[in-house]
Protein backbone atom coordinates (compact mmCIF):
# COMPACT_ATOMS: atom_id res chain seq x y z
CA UNK A 1 0.00 0.00 0.00
CA UNK A 2 2.73 2.12 1.08
CA UNK A 3 4.62 1.75 -2.28
CA UNK A 4 1.61 2.43 -4.60
CA UNK A 5 1.00 5.73 -2.43
CA UNK A 6 5.20 6.99 -2.49
CA UNK A 7 5.89 5.10 -5.85
CA UNK A 8 9.07 3.86 -3.70
CA UNK A 9 9.95 0.18 -3.92
CA UNK A 10 8.48 -2.06 -1.47
CA UNK A 11 11.71 -3.77 -0.13
CA UNK A 12 13.13 -0.37 0.32
CA UNK A 13 10.08 0.90 2.54
CA UNK A 14 10.92 -2.28 4.45
CA UNK A 15 14.59 -1.97 4.91
CA UNK A 16 13.10 1.94 5.93
CA UNK A 17 11.08 0.36 8.77
CA UNK A 18 8.04 2.06 7.21
CA UNK A 19 9.70 5.66 7.65
CA UNK A 20 11.26 7.48 5.08
CA UNK A 21 12.81 10.49 6.10
CA UNK A 22 11.81 13.48 3.56
CA UNK A 23 15.72 13.68 2.05
CA UNK A 24 15.66 9.52 1.44
CA UNK A 25 12.62 9.86 -0.38
CA UNK A 26 13.74 13.09 -2.82
CA UNK A 27 17.22 10.73 -3.54
CA UNK A 28 15.10 7.33 -4.23
CA UNK A 29 12.17 8.22 -5.80
CA UNK A 30 14.04 8.19 -9.26
CA UNK A 31 17.04 6.77 -8.53
CA UNK A 32 16.47 4.15 -11.09
CA UNK A 33 16.42 7.36 -13.12
CA UNK A 34 19.90 8.72 -12.00
CA UNK A 35 17.56 11.93 -10.59
CA UNK A 36 16.56 13.60 -7.84
CA UNK A 37 13.27 15.96 -6.62
CA UNK A 38 12.36 18.61 -4.96
CA UNK A 39 11.38 19.05 -1.31
CA UNK A 40 9.92 22.40 -1.96
CA UNK A 41 8.55 21.45 -5.33
CA UNK A 42 9.00 17.65 -6.00
CA UNK A 43 8.10 18.33 -9.78
CA UNK A 44 11.70 19.76 -10.30
CA UNK A 45 14.10 16.75 -10.72
CA UNK A 46 17.76 17.03 -10.27
CA UNK A 47 21.19 15.60 -11.18
CA UNK A 48 23.91 14.31 -8.42
CA UNK A 49 27.25 13.43 -8.84
CA UNK A 50 26.07 9.99 -8.12
CA UNK A 51 23.00 7.90 -7.74
CA UNK A 52 24.18 6.21 -4.87
CA UNK A 53 24.41 7.79 -1.33
CA UNK A 54 21.08 8.64 0.68
CA UNK A 55 20.80 12.40 0.61
CA UNK A 56 20.38 14.44 -2.70
CA UNK A 57 23.24 17.22 -3.08
CA UNK A 58 20.86 19.86 -3.31
CA UNK A 59 17.05 21.05 -3.86
CA UNK A 60 16.84 21.72 -7.58
CA UNK A 61 13.57 23.38 -6.59
CA UNK A 62 15.56 25.81 -4.45
CA UNK A 63 18.34 25.60 -7.21
CA UNK A 64 15.67 26.64 -9.32
CA UNK A 65 13.16 29.33 -7.56
CA UNK A 66 15.99 31.36 -5.87
CA UNK A 67 17.99 33.04 -8.68
CA UNK A 68 14.86 34.57 -9.85
CA UNK A 69 13.26 35.72 -6.58
CA UNK A 70 16.48 37.49 -5.42
CA UNK A 71 17.40 39.28 -7.99
CA UNK A 72 13.28 40.69 -8.05
CA UNK A 73 13.26 41.16 -4.70
CA UNK A 74 16.68 43.28 -4.96
CA UNK A 75 15.78 45.15 -7.76
CA UNK A 76 12.66 46.16 -6.24
CA UNK A 77 13.94 47.10 -2.48
CA UNK A 78 16.97 49.02 -4.32
CA UNK A 79 15.74 50.29 -7.55
CA UNK A 80 11.85 51.55 -6.50
CA UNK A 81 12.08 51.58 -2.58
CA UNK A 82 15.37 53.23 -2.99
CA UNK A 83 16.86 51.10 0.00
CA UNK A 84 20.23 50.81 0.25
CA UNK A 85 22.96 48.52 2.60
CA UNK A 86 26.04 46.45 2.39
CA UNK A 87 23.85 43.58 4.11
CA UNK A 88 23.48 40.41 3.01
CA UNK A 89 19.28 39.39 2.57
CA UNK A 90 18.92 36.23 2.81
CA UNK A 91 16.55 34.46 0.77
CA UNK A 92 13.99 30.75 1.39
CA UNK A 93 15.86 30.57 5.60
CA UNK A 94 19.25 30.94 4.52
CA UNK A 95 21.40 32.80 7.40
CA UNK A 96 19.12 31.12 9.99
CA UNK A 97 21.31 29.72 12.50
CA UNK A 98 21.55 26.07 13.70
CA UNK A 99 19.80 24.67 15.13
CA UNK A 100 16.61 26.65 14.73
CA UNK A 101 15.39 28.08 17.93
CA UNK A 102 11.48 28.25 18.07
CA UNK A 103 9.58 28.69 21.35
CA UNK A 104 11.23 28.19 24.89
CA UNK A 105 14.81 26.86 25.07
CA UNK A 106 15.17 23.19 24.98
CA UNK A 107 12.21 22.58 23.02
CA UNK A 108 13.42 19.92 20.19
CA UNK A 109 11.57 18.11 17.61
CA UNK A 110 9.65 19.88 15.03
CA UNK A 111 7.80 23.48 15.52
CA UNK A 112 4.19 22.98 16.38
CA UNK A 113 1.84 26.07 16.85
CA UNK A 114 -1.09 24.21 16.76
CA UNK A 115 -2.08 24.24 20.65
CA UNK A 116 -1.11 28.17 20.06
CA UNK A 117 -3.62 28.47 17.31
CA UNK A 118 -6.50 26.39 19.09
CA UNK A 119 -5.86 28.37 22.04
CA UNK A 120 -6.32 32.12 19.58
CA UNK A 121 -9.15 30.53 18.27
CA UNK A 122 -10.70 30.05 21.57
CA UNK A 123 -9.92 33.45 22.49
CA UNK A 124 -11.23 35.03 19.67
CA UNK A 125 -13.82 32.95 18.23
CA UNK A 126 -14.43 35.27 15.84
CA UNK A 127 -10.67 34.38 14.06
CA UNK A 128 -10.57 32.91 10.36
CA UNK A 129 -7.71 31.12 9.28
CA UNK A 130 -7.09 30.13 5.45
CA UNK A 131 -4.48 27.80 4.86
CA UNK A 132 -2.80 26.97 1.20
CA UNK A 133 -1.03 23.48 0.18
CA UNK A 134 0.77 22.33 -2.71
CA UNK A 135 0.54 19.04 -3.45
CA UNK A 136 4.09 18.74 -4.04
CA UNK A 137 5.68 20.42 -1.28
CA UNK A 138 7.26 18.03 0.75
CA UNK A 139 8.41 20.36 3.28
CA UNK A 140 4.69 21.35 4.46
CA UNK A 141 3.10 18.47 3.17
CA UNK A 142 -0.36 19.06 2.27
CA UNK A 143 -2.09 16.34 4.50
CA UNK A 144 -0.17 17.40 7.23
CA UNK A 145 -2.76 20.41 7.42
CA UNK A 146 -5.15 18.58 7.56
CA UNK A 147 -4.12 15.65 10.14
CA UNK A 148 -2.73 18.92 12.31
CA UNK A 149 -6.82 20.53 11.49
CA UNK A 150 -8.39 17.55 12.85
CA UNK A 151 -5.85 16.54 15.94
CA UNK A 152 -5.40 19.81 17.35
CA UNK A 153 -8.32 19.81 20.07
CA UNK A 154 -10.75 23.08 18.34
CA UNK A 155 -14.07 22.99 19.43
CA UNK A 156 -16.20 21.94 16.65
CA UNK A 157 -18.48 24.87 16.77
CA UNK A 158 -15.09 26.82 15.42
CA UNK A 159 -13.88 24.55 12.82
CA UNK A 160 -15.73 26.32 9.73
CA UNK A 161 -13.52 29.61 10.56
CA UNK A 162 -11.08 27.14 9.00
CA UNK A 163 -10.56 27.27 5.32
CA UNK A 164 -8.01 25.09 3.30
CA UNK A 165 -7.02 25.48 -0.77
CA UNK A 166 -5.46 22.08 -2.41
CA UNK A 167 -2.83 23.06 -5.33
CA UNK A 168 -1.30 21.58 -8.06
CA UNK A 169 1.93 23.38 -7.13
CA UNK A 170 5.03 23.21 -4.22
CA UNK A 171 5.78 25.03 -1.58
CA UNK A 172 5.47 28.73 -3.37
CA UNK A 173 2.11 27.95 -4.72
CA UNK A 174 2.22 31.16 -7.09
CA UNK A 175 5.11 30.10 -9.07
CA UNK A 176 2.78 28.26 -10.60
CA UNK A 177 0.40 30.26 -12.88
CA UNK A 178 -2.80 28.31 -12.98
CA UNK A 179 -2.77 27.74 -9.13
CA UNK A 180 -2.21 31.40 -8.65
CA UNK A 181 -5.43 32.29 -10.25
CA UNK A 182 -6.73 29.15 -8.15
CA UNK A 183 -5.08 30.94 -4.89
CA UNK A 184 -6.44 34.74 -5.84
CA UNK A 185 -9.80 33.68 -6.44
CA UNK A 186 -9.88 31.48 -3.11
CA UNK A 187 -7.79 33.78 -0.89
CA UNK A 188 -10.72 36.63 -2.61
CA UNK A 189 -13.36 34.43 -1.90
CA UNK A 190 -12.33 33.68 1.56
CA UNK A 191 -11.42 37.63 2.36
CA UNK A 192 -15.15 38.65 1.15
CA UNK A 193 -16.46 35.82 3.63
CA UNK A 194 -14.90 36.70 6.57
CA UNK A 195 -15.70 40.42 6.58
CA UNK A 196 -19.14 39.64 6.65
Amino acid sequence: MISRYTGLDKRYIDDSNLRVPIFHFTKELLRNEKRTVGRIDSRFKGIDESAAGEDPEYDPSIAAIRPPYTTTFNSYVRGELGYKTDLEYYILGEGITSPWQWGPPGRTGFPDTSDDLRQAFSKNPYMKLYVASGYFDLATPFFATEYTLSHMGLDPSLRGNIRTGEYEAGHMVYIDTKSLAQLKREVGDFVSNALK
